[in-house]
């Protein structure tokens, strides 16, 4: 495999690569303040405030996975009376209006990150800017956006047909179920 190759792939897969190495650290740091609270009678101070941070963080970069694996809940269901031409167009205009509601977003959140918080907020154990925990925020709703659409070419455009992976799922255990009559 070629370096821009490598390189592409963790581009494209940034927010995974992250959400995993956020998730498995918090999940660490929060055994470690249980054997220390058993074992030793001791916490760390900040622990389960960067626990917390890290949490947050990991579920705004889960739902731009979500949006990239077109896996968000939505309700659907109305659209399989419609003709494929009214449905595709539907979902289309639904995915479009959640890219609108996400970039309105992005903008209050980051007006609140840059221009509107308090320099002088800080974390109360880590001592850290608040601003740090809250940049998730327009990250998070930018990245979704940018995944939404990116479904929104390969469904409209390229005729890629998605499913979510529990969709996906259900659709092969059928099949299977099917085989084996």
């Amino acid at each position: 495999m070629s370096i821009k190759n490598v390189a592409l792939k963790l581009v494209g897969n940034i927010e995974e690569y992250l959400a995993e190495a956020l998730l498995a650290c918090f999940v660490v740091l929060l055994f470690v303040q249980i054997l220390l609270r058993q074992f030793f009678q001791y916490s760390l101070p900040w622990g389960e405030e960067l626990a917390t941070y890290m949490f947050v963080w990991f579920a705004y970069l889960g739902a731009t996975v979500a949006a990239k694996m077109s896996a968000h809940n939505r309700v659907t269901f109305q659209f399989k009376f419609f003709p494929p031409i009214v449905r595709k167009v539907c979902m289309a205009l639904s995915d479009v209006l959640w890219v609108c509601f996400n970039m309105y977003f992005v903008y209050l959140s980051y007006d609140f990150v840059f221009n509107r918080m308090n320099l002088f907020w800080k974390s109360q154990t880590l001592g850290l800017p608040m601003k740090y925990f809250y940049m998730i925020l327009p990250i998070a709703f930018t990245l979704m956006s940018i995944r939404i659409l990116w479904n929104l070419y390969l469904t409209l455009f390229k005729g890629v047909e998605l499913m979510d992976p529990e969709a996906e799922e259900i659709e092969k255990l059928k099949k299977t179920a099917a085989t084996q009559q």
